[in-house]
């Protein structure tokens, strides 16, 4: 069991996410992490224990950033460990992913990763997802009044067996986040210029 969290709106992200997870530390208290989207790149820091860990070495997260997800973690794959702590990131730097379920031929896809030149750091079956997007997301082409980040996210999940929740990131769509759910639950609140 897990929480995830996200936002996108004009506020600055690292707060509010802090925030949804003190609320969702009851769903998990082994880590927890962050994911911003800023100028550059994604911006992640993930810490075994309490959110308590997590908020603060998230002091000085960079506060222009308007777009990120986060996880409180229950381990059901992997030690209770900072490397294998929520989000995960593609070896690209690419995608960033926060999940609750299981990813039941994580191997095969691991495999399949590994074999087209990405590389893992943990022992989740998390990661292997991250690394299915970004797998996906560069082999899309470019097209004018298309949604790179969000094919890549549909092509992956049809290799995916298992259950899923999920809040991802694109480095190159800084404004957006793209969830999805089979067997997992997943909520949008929709507020007054954020979500």
């Amino acid at each position: 069991m897990c929480g995830i969290v996200g936002y996108v709106g004009k506020q600055a992200a690292s707060g509010i996410l802090l925030e949804g997870l003190k609320r969702l530390e009851y769903r998990g208290y082994d880590s927890a992490g962050l994911a911003v989207t800023a100028k550059g790149g994604l911006e992640v820091i993930k810490k075994a224990g309490r959110v308590e860990n997590l908020a603060r070495a998230a002091v000085g997260v960079k506060d222009s950033a308007h777009t990120g997800i986060a996880h409180t973690r229950w381990a059901t794959h992997g030690r209770v460990t900072d490397a294998n702590a929520h989000p995960h990131v593609s070896s690209d730097h690419k995608i960033a992913l926060c999940h609750n379920g299981v990813i039941e031929n994580y191997l095969a896809i691991k495999k399949f990763c590994e074999n087209h030149g990405f590389s893992f750091y943990s022992e989740t079956d998390t990661e292997v997802l991250a690394n299915l997007i970004a797998y996906h997301y560069q082999k899309e082409p470019e097209a004018k009044g298309k949604n790179r980040f969000l094919t890549a996210v549909r092509k992956a999940l049809m290799h995916v067996e298992g259950t899923y929740g999920i809040a991802v990131l694109c480095a190159d769509y800084p404004n957006e986040i793209v969830g999805a759910r089979k067997g997992s639950p997943l909520v949008l609140g929709v507020g007054n210029g954020e979500t």
